[in-house]
């Protein structure tokens, strides 16, 4: 590489990392708290991940979402998945227009950022058309193969509290997803501040901080970041070592873990932790950055056994074992 491509290449880092600073800045003007759940959606949507958003009612999940969308300077569709929603309903369908030929009517899913709210309350069939749409970017009606707008990025939400009517989603489908992210109830003082915002006419105009073409560039960017042998070799064993009954497997795993990740999670290990390096200024990640998100990537694709549930035994207790 020539002097002058990696002197490009470290101004790029910079910029992200300056674009990370005004986003986090601009989406704190209306959301409140929440800061690790921010750089969480921010390093997958930088990583060309999706995200699904854990948490109960009322954590301004939503919210989270379209201010994001708003910053970002990006089209926004918000789909609520309810027990009788059709693929055609998120995909679109054909139509018979006036001359007696079919056209395609694109569904809510040709946008950038969907909200996709309530994921687990929708019927496999539903589930399956937007996990191809995740997976592919694109989606098949009638024979015929559309590509969604670039980019594309998915964000689901998922209530863990109510389980009647609901369609959990399965680990294949869950592995789709780069990040599985959690909401926690606020501070006292966070809520405090999040009641006096919300009850006045108090209005945030927002500015809108990169377009979709900076987002892309970022995105390229981050895969051509280097990566030291010993924290990739670091990040793909992490993964590995989730597997019970493989060479790498630890006492814990065995134990408690029925079965581990996938080669995809070692994959979005490896492009968060650049991601996350990028955001923190470093042109390179270390095993931290591999810390700083190894939850995130791992807890939806690790499954406990009956004997973890039953000595209460959490999926994040044995991941930070294994760290």
């Amino acid at each position: 590489m020539n002097e002058a491509q990696q002197r490009s290449d470290v101004e790029a880092v910079d910029s992200l990392a300056r674009a990370y600073q005004d986003l986090k800045a601009e989406i704190g003007k209306v959301i409140i708290g929440q800061e690790e759940v921010v750089k969480a959606v921010i390093i997958s949507l930088f990583a060309n991940g999706h995200s699904l958003l854990v948490g109960v009612p009322g954590l301004a999940k939503t919210l989270l979402v379209s201010t994001i969308s708003e910053v970002l300077d990006l089209d926004f569709k918000r789909i609520q998945f309810t027990p009788d929603l059709m693929p055609s309903d998120i995909m679109g369908s054909e139509i018979l227009d006036e001359n007696r030929s079919f056209k395609f009517n694109k569904g809510p899913l040709f946008t950038n950022i969907v909200l996709a709210d309530e994921i687990n309350r929708t019927p496999p069939k539903t589930q399956a058309a937007l996990l191809e749409a995740m997976q592919e970017r694109s989606v098949t009606v009638a024979g015929t193969r559309h590509k969604l707008e670039q980019p594309f990025f998915v964000l689901a939400t998922q209530n863990p509290i109510e389980q009647e009517g609901t369609y959990p989603l399965p680990e294949a489908q869950l592995d789709r997803f780069m990040f599985n992210i959690t909401l926690d109830y606020p501070s006292y003082e966070e809520e405090l501040q999040v009641v006096k915002n919300t009850t006045t006419v108090q209005k945030h105009d927002l500015k809108s901080i990169l377009t979709g073409a900076q987002i892309m560039e970022f995105q390229d960017l981050v895969r051509k970041i280097p990566i030291a042998d010993n924290v990739l070799e670091y990040g793909v064993s992490l993964a590995s070592k989730t597997r019970p009954n493989t060479p790498l497997a630890t006492d814990s795993v065995n134990n408690y873990i029925s079965w581990g990740a996938g080669p995809r999670a070692s994959q979005y290990l490896i492009l968060g932790a650049k991601t996350h390096a990028a955001i923190n200024g470093k042109y390179s990640p270390d095993i931290e950055d591999i810390h700083a998100i190894a939850n995130y990537v791992l807890r939806h694709r690790v499954v406990r056994n009956y004997k973890a549930e039953a000595e209460g035994i959490s999926i994040e207790e044995i991941i930070s074992g294994l760290l």
